[in-house]
């Protein structure tokens, strides 16, 4: 296997791990208590939408058709959610606090798959696409500090319920 090999087949991954995003963040978003959460997710939806098109363009940069690949661990991460929404299955702080931690889980996964990506069109001296990536990546950090943020607030009313 070469690095383009491995390229594309994380570039697959993360394609259909994207798309699977878009469709469970109107769940998430459903099934918070809190306004904010609600509405960050929903921020994020639209986020994640654009990461879908820069993908697109990616696979355009390199002559492939955008096409995913099954992403096992985010069909997990996704099911964590779902599981958490059937033991909780009333909004509650604390429950919010849960879908705090998954979305957090799910951000975490994306930025390793970016991180790598980036590094490996710089190998390969795809400059172009890694700074496609590189504003995908920009903005997951940034989700995951504001879930980190609202995780603060949330958790402190989880407690006192």
């Amino acid at each position: 296997m070469r690095l383009e090999d491995l390229f594309l087949d994380t570039l697959k991954d993360i394609f259909f791990a994207e798309r699977q995003i878009l469709k469970g963040l109107p769940k998430l978003a459903k099934a918070a208590a809190d306004p904010k959460l609600k509405e960050a997710f929903m921020h994020h939806r639209e986020e994640t939408e654009a990461q879908v098109e820069r993908l697109r363009q990616v696979f355009e940069l390199i002559g492939k058709r955008a096409k995913g690949k099954t992403c096992e661990a985010m069909n997990g991460l996704l099911e964590e959610s779902e599981e958490l929404l059937e033991t909780a299955p009333q909004p509650s702080a604390v429950r919010d606090a849960g879908l705090i931690a998954t979305a957090q889980a799910i951000e975490h996964y994306e930025i390793a798959r970016y991180g790598a990506l980036i590094a490996w069109a710089k190998a390969m001296g795809k400059d172009d696409i890694a700074k496609l990536l590189h504003q995908t990546l920009e903005e997951e950090k940034k989700a995951d500090e504001m879930l980190n943020q609202m995780a603060t607030s949330v958790n402190k009313s989880a407690m006192a319920a």
